[in-house]
């Protein structure tokens, strides 16, 4: 790749348990080079921000109203779209491979649209598919903890640089 991955990095809006990972994994993505994208807010969109801001990195926050001041303390770039939900798809294209965190059916959305368009999507601790005749769709690559998930989502975006 000739410039630095984006990673969406998408996850539950409120606060938990995952956010130490997100944390994690932003400081990680920072570290590497990458370019952190989200939904802007709070929950895992904060806590992926904060650990890029910590690790010198760039976030980029796709947020769903109208107002650039609804975006979390971290981001660096805010995009208001005025588009509610629908801005997971925005958040999803502006990505190279997409890590998802923990996270509710806002997150599932953004995971199915991403295997939907071919977005290669990395999973901690996230949804998983399965297809109506019961058999598992792959399409997510399940990791066990944030430094995996940087790892493969890099190898995934092709900026992997072992």
């Amino acid at each position: 790749m000739t410039r630095p991955a984006y990673v969406a990095v998408v996850g539950a809006g409120r606060s938990g348990v995952a956010d130490a990972d997100a944390e994690t994994v932003g400081r990680l993505l920072a570290e590497a080079g990458a370019t952190v994208v989200c939904g802007g807010l709070g929950g895992v969109m904060e806590a992926v921000c904060r650990g890029a801001r910590a690790g010198g990195g760039r976030t980029v926050g796709i947020l769903p109203g109208t107002d650039r001041a609804d975006a979390n303390a971290y981001v660096d770039v805010a995009i208001p779209t005025g588009l509610g939900e629908a801005r997971n798809t925005v958040v999803v294209r502006s990505a190279d491979v997409v890590i998802g965190i923990d996270g509710g059916h806002g997150t599932l959305s953004e995971l199915a649209f991403a295997a939907k368009i071919g977005r290669p999507v990395v999973g901690l601790g996230t949804w998983q598919l399965t297809r109506g005749d019961g058999t598992e769709d792959d399409t997510i690559h399940v990791v066990d903890g944030p430094e995996d998930a940087v790892r493969v989502a890099l190898r995934l975006a092709g900026d992997d640089p072992s």
